[in-house]
């Protein structure tokens, strides 16, 4: 709910302003007092508050007054901050004389009258509203919602559930692995919610198809499909090469050569028209060897225009089924409490046997207080939609999750819609974005980031977030949402005036939301829309046509650059690149991710960024400008001293280029918020810096003399100098850090040597650019010890007597395992499968001279991946013959995959391949 929403926002800026070592305004006591008793008393209104309008599709005149009042306290106080800020800059920066001073100063004091003055009208205004909210509460005798922050918290990992289609699975399997060898396309049809995606996913994941099918690949196709993102994707898991500079009539071209004498199944999921299919079928081949492609779709004539006569249509559930998969969300494998059956199967009934109502109505039963009095309001609220169409009846049903969410998870889930449909998601992203808007309500011992971590959880379990990929420790990496919950999103974000979205074409604003969505927009859009009030553009396609908006001084959040989503193909200077000292003009910005033009400098105006959260800069290399920009021209960013003075900061990221980061100024102030540190080149990690960054969970770095010969030339007493320095000397000092990755190239790779890693490490990156001479046993050891380190990653280096004995007890929590390059390693030792107690994913790549993998290794009860890169011929047949050995001990069972690319056609080895070892050679 966006009055809710708005509410904790406020309070965050009174928290911020109030608890800032250099606050940017100054507050009349009296008034933050009555503004605090207001916020929290209707913040606690809310939480107890059912609408009258329910049901309607307006917006509850109540909670719309609460809305607009703390609006216009954030806008009085967020103008002053502006106001105040660009004043003091006027007075630095002129020479001022007495008269001119004093002048200054009396505008300031006119101002900070006219502040009070319209803060005490907001103030007023919310006293109104208290006393109103005091009657309808006293009248209304309301009962308080349940919370589910005390409700026990299922595995945020669910498996996804099937329940009453095993029938058509077999059916699906059959057509799959038997009948007709050419190639065929089975579609599975169906309305939005009935289970075609989960039916397919299941397909899919099945053993059988695994050992029938020679290359599996699933895409997701939606209504605003592009051809060669695409074709793209495909060619990118079907070769692990994504080929972004190829044409779409390259990629189509390379896909078909890659599949030709491969059986292949492709799924497409949620195709809404026949034209794609048409546009790429020529480039999936029939070479009659049983390949076939399914997609799910609601469109029930697809078949015929598909020219298939096989097609699934998806039926609703039985009460049977459509009970036992309610229980199943609900209770697990618990038993139903007898007192709740009846009202259970009421709730069922009325879900009409749609499974994803089933699910997402489960999934809020299963957060709640399990009494008859909860549960019969839920089966009262249901009873009286009234159905119209297949759709809008869907809708209706999920729009009770929304309903009986917790007030502090509906701004989070409202938030999903901001989001193409079936975008996949970054969540390390989606939680940076959920920070900066505000609206994460505080918890005691709990930093923002925690918190967010906790309500994705929430909303996981109560299936309204789907998980679309886990990272290797289990945590949740990418998101979905289903469509018809997205649907929800933005009825109910229309109906809240939550945020905008702008398409292709301008459309008319009939109120003034706080947030604009650009989906698919034109550079002209930004400046012809009247957004003077914004305080978050979201530019949810790639970004290149945006520049940063300077005359919004309210803005808090601006992102138009996206890892996921920017294609540096698409890229070239002057158009979506941004000066810094116009973003730096955003004084209130708490969030900004931006591409930066190649010749912007850092300017000291960082430091009127008071309140800036997260900073991720984007910084163009030469190729990814259109030839517009050579070798010469780039260079190193070096940002101003007054970075240090960032009281606010949490995420630093430089993409791209480098960023130079000065010594520190005399002037302690400490960055305990500072999470995130990306980018950064030749920083020294001595004891100042280290005191000032003590939370610091993730550091990526880069340690590079200018070039090889002047790494040569350098003279003896700056090389002296740099020793007792020791760049990463203090390393072992941040007692919080988690991921380390760095770039070491020349002469700063001995210092590795003489480093001590934190035991706090889980992820580790190391890379040796130029330094093949360096010895990695020695690291390996002190590297082997860390005792919560998941994931290791070693480019280069070497192993100078050409053996690699592991150790017992060492790498106890090692995961994943990756060797590139890493020169020498002839002989890798292990006595036992225990050194490796935990590893799931093993990687070698290039590794040229290694005899054989440890067959110790195909011990390790947890492996379920190897994967091998040009490395040698030995190395590849003792892979098979451990896949061999375990297939001897577990035959089917056996949950371990091996896959090899060879660097060019080898007879001999490619007829190693198996369902469980499979073969590919490189195409380039």
């Amino acid at each position: 709910m966006a009055a809710y929403g708005a509410l904790v926002s406020l309070m965050h800026i009174i928290d911020s302003i109030k608890n800032h070592p250099s606050p940017p305004i100054s507050f009349d006591k009296q008034q933050v007092k009555s503004l605090t008793e207001n916020v929290t008393f209707l913040q606690d209104f809310l939480d107890a508050y059912i609408s009258p309008v329910i049901d309607d599709h307006e917006e509850d005149p109540l909670e719309s007054r609460i809305a607009d009042a703390v609006y216009a306290a954030e806008d009085v106080i967020e103008s002053q901050i502006v106001v105040q800020i660009d004043n003091r800059s006027t007075i630095r920066g002129k020479k001022s004389n007495f008269i001119t001073l004093i002048r200054a100063l009396c505008k300031c004091a006119t101002i900070a009258e006219d502040f009070y003055h319209d803060l005490q009208l907001v103030i007023e205004e919310m006293n109104l509203i208290k006393k109103e909210a005091m009657i309808v509460a006293a009248a209304a005798q309301l009962q308080r919602k349940v919370s589910s922050t005390h409700a026990a918290s299922s595995s945020t990992v669910k498996e996804i559930m099937m329940v009453g289609f095993d029938e058509v699975l077999f059916q699906v399997l059959d057509k799959l692995t038997g009948g007709q060898l050419s190639r065929q396309i089975i579609p599975i049809m169906g309305m939005g919610g009935i289970g075609k995606t989960t039916l397919a996913r299941h397909v899919f994941e099945h053993a059988l198809v695994k050992e029938h099918f020679d290359i599996c690949v699933w895409i997701t196709i939606s209504q605003t499909y592009n051809v060669r993102e695409t074709l793209r994707d495909v060619l990118s898991q079907v070769s692990g090469d994504p080929d972004c500079d190829l044409s779409e009539g390259e990629l189509g071209l390379k896909l078909y050569q890659y599949l030709w004498g491969r059986r292949y199944l492709i799924i497409m999921d949620d195709m809404w028209s026949i034209e794609v299919w048409d546009k790429i079928r020529s480039f999936f081949p029939n070479c009659n060897d049983g390949s076939r492609i399914i997609v799910t779709t609601r469109l029930s004539n697809l078949t015929s225009q598909l020219g298939e006569s096989y097609g699934v249509g998806m039926k609703f559930l039985d009460e049977a089924n459509s009970w036992d998969l309610f229980t199943k969300t609900v209770f697990g494998g618990e038993s139903f409490p007898r007192e709740l059956e009846d009202i259970g199967k009421n709730i069922v009934a009325n879900c009409k046997g749609l499974p994803l109502s089933i699910a997402t109505i489960g999934g809020l039963m299963a957060k709640s207080e399990r009494s008859r009095e909860y549960w019969g309001c839920i089966e009262q609220n249901l009873s009286s939609i009234l159905i119209t169409n297949n759709d809008e009846f869907c809708l209706k049903i999920l729009r009770m999750s929304y309903i009986y969410l917790p007030n502090y998870l509906k701004p989070c889930f409202l938030y999903m819609g901001v989001f193409e449909e079936d975008r996949k998601i970054r969540v390390s992203m989606l939680k940076k974005l959920w920070v900066s808007e505000g609206f994460l309500k505080p918890v005691s011992g709990k930093c923002l980031e925690t918190i967010a971590e906790d309500y994705l959880k929430e909303l996981v379990d109560r299936n309204l977030i789907l998980v679309d990929e886990l990272g290797f420790s289990g945590n949740v990496k990418f998101c979905k949402i289903h469509d018809l919950l997205r649907d929800v999103c933005l009825k109910e974000v229309e109906k809240e005036r939550f945020y905008h979205i702008i398409e292709k074409s301008l459309s008319v604003i009939d109120n003034e939301p706080r947030r604009f969505v650009f989906q698919n927009a034109g550079s002209w859009v930004i400046n012809e829309v009247s957004i003077s009030h914004a305080r978050s553009i979201i530019c949810d396609d790639d970004g290149k046509n945006f520049e940063s908006p300077h005359n919004l001084r309210l803005l808090r959040t601006f992102k138009s650059y996206d890892r996921d989503t920017s294609r540096s193909s698409d890229a070239y200077v002057g158009r979506g690149f941004n000066f810094l000292h116009n973003a730096f003009q955003l004084v209130n910005s708490r969030h900004l991710a931006i591409r930066v033009n190649w010749e912007s400098k850092f300017p000291p105006s960082i430091n009127l960024l008071w309140n800036l959260y997260t900073l991720i800069l984007h910084y163009p290399h030469p190729w990814e400008c259109d030839g517009l920009l050579d070798e010469s021209g780039w260079n190193d960013i070096t940002a101003p001293i007054e970075i240090w003075k960032l009281h606010q900061l949490r995420h630093l990221e430089f993409v791209g280029g480098e960023l130079i980061l000065p010594d520190p100024p005399s002037e302690m102030v400490i960055m305990e918020n500072l999470q995130t540190l990306r980018g950064a080149k030749n920083l020294y990690l001595n004891e100042d810096v280290v005191k000032r960054i003590p939370n610091v969970k993730k550091l990526h770095l880069c340690y590079q003399l200018e070039d090889m010969e002047d790494c040569l030339i350098k003279s003896l007493s700056e090389l002296k100098q740099m020793e007792r320095a020791n760049c990463l000397s203090y390393l072992e000092c941040l007692s919080k850090l988690e991921n380390l990755s760095c770039n070491i190239y020349y002469g700063y790779a001995e210092y590795l040597q003489r480093i001590s890693f934190p035991h706090s490490l889980k992820k580790l990156n190391l890379s040796l650019f130029y330094s093949d001479h360096l010895e990695l046993v020695e690291i390996l050891q002190k590297i082997g010890w860390l005792p919560l380190l998941q994931k290791l990653v070693l480019y280069r280096g070497t192993f100078k007597t050409g053996k690699w004995e592991t150790i017992e007890g060492q790498f106890r929590s090692l995961k994943l395992l990756q060797l590139d390059m890493c020169g020498c390693l002839e002989n890798w030792a292990m006595a036992e499968s225990s050194h490796f107690p935990v590893l799931r994913e093993l990687r070698l790549l290039r590794l040229t001279e290694l005899q054989e993998i440890p067959s110790e290794v195909g011990e390790i009860p947890t492996l379920k991946s190897i994967y091998l890169e040009h490395c040698s011929e030995s190395a590849v047949e003792s892979a098979a013959k451990i896949v061999e050995e375990q297939e001897d001990l577990y035959g089917d069972q056996l949950d371990l995959h091996v896959r090899v690319l060879l660097r060019k056609p080898d007879e001999r080895l490619q007829n190693l391949a198996s369902p469980n070892f499979e073969i590919t050679v490189s195409r380039y």
